[in-house]
């Protein structure tokens, strides 16, 4: 019988079978390093941005003692403006953001010169007199700036019919201005939160236009996938609208459960809803980085004013990129 035959049934000698073998446990592992090695470069990017941010932050507030203007010591009457829409000046005058100064005038609660406006764009100039809820308001020439790491429970609004905490009470011992929150942190999120009096950089902040970096960690109840991991880079669609990760990172190379992830929408809740959407459950979620300003050396529930330069850089970030 031809010995062709045969071949297909003889066994390869074990000398090739532990070649091959070693061969492809080779190949595995530097495939497993490889991609080890991409995750840890990106958590390392993430990393270094928000450690160098931290640094400065530090510095900046070790500079804070010779810098005493930051803090308010009073407001100062403002007229010398030719004229403005009425909700820009309630939010020049710290009354609220001028998104909520909208709803305030809608509301019937603000009066010039003695008059209901109900629409937002009137005009008002120095000369008039503006009342919300019956007290006159004014331009403040003293703008402050606190950061804030805002625990659990508490609410991001200025006040509330519930009676619930709000993150107000946290700073009410800062400054005798009224100060506002930019932007909103749910609930049961924690982190980075910034408060002032100053309507133009709030409105900045808020913008999409200006593309403000926010930093999260997200402790979920299970792992996340490779495949769920490449979808939220990759984009996924939500029901208002397509959402993706500017930068995403296992926190943990042993616990895939905790994840950074970068984004700069601010769409309500949506690093929840980006998860929720994958079916994963959000246990925890903390605000790490807002605008380059970390929560480093700030405790949770406590305060502290930016520094002059903190200020300026936030007043020119990404000024290059609005539209």
């Amino acid at each position: 019988m031809n010995k062709k035959f045969y071949s297909k049934f003889t066994s390869p000698k074990n000398s090739a079978v532990k070649e091959a073998h070693k061969q492809a446990k080779k190949k595995a592992k530097k495939e497993r390093a490889e991609a080890i090695n991409k995750r840890f470069d990106e958590k390392r990017r993430l990393k270094a941005e928000a450690k160098a941010a931290a640094e400065n932050a530090v510095k900046e507030v070790k500079e804070q003692k010779k810098s005493p203007v930051i803090k308010a010591t009073g407001a100062t009457p403002n007229k010398n403006f030719k004229e403005m829409p009425l909700n820009k000046y309630l939010a020049h005058c710290g009354v609220s953001s001028r998104r909520d100064a909208v709803e305030f005038i809608k509301d019937g609660k603000v009066k010039v010169n003695d008059s209901i406006i109900t629409e937002p764009a009137h005009r008002v100039t120095g000369n008039d007199t503006v009342k919300v809820n019956g007290k006159e308001v004014f331009i403040s020439k003293n703008l402050v700036y606190v950061l804030l790491n805002k625990p659990k429970d508490y609410i991001t609004t200025t006040d509330d019919p519930q009676g619930r905490k709000t993150v107000l009470q946290l700073v009410k011992a800062a400054t005798p201005e009224r100060i506002y929150p930019i932007g909103r942190l749910d609930r049961n999120t924690s982190g980075v939160l910034l408060l002032t009096n100053d309507g133009e950089l709030t409105q900045k902040l808020s913008h999409p236009s200006y593309n403000i970096k926010k930093v999260y960690e997200v402790k979920l109840d299970k792992p996340l996938t490779k495949a769920d991991f490449d979808k939220i880079l990759s984009g996924i669609s939500l029901e208002d609208g397509d959402i993706k990760a500017d930068a995403l990172a296992y926190a943990d190379a042993r616990d895939k459960t905790i994840i950074g992830i970068e984004i700069h929408s601010g769409r309500n809740r949506i690093v929840r809803r980006i998860f929720e959407k994958l079916g994963y459950d959000v246990k925890a979620l903390d605000r790490v980085l807002f605008a380059n300003l970390t929560k480093k050396n700030v405790e949770r529930g406590k305060w502290r004013f930016l520094s002059e330069k903190e200020i300026r850089l936030l007043k020119y970030m990404n000024a290059g990129k609005k539209k």
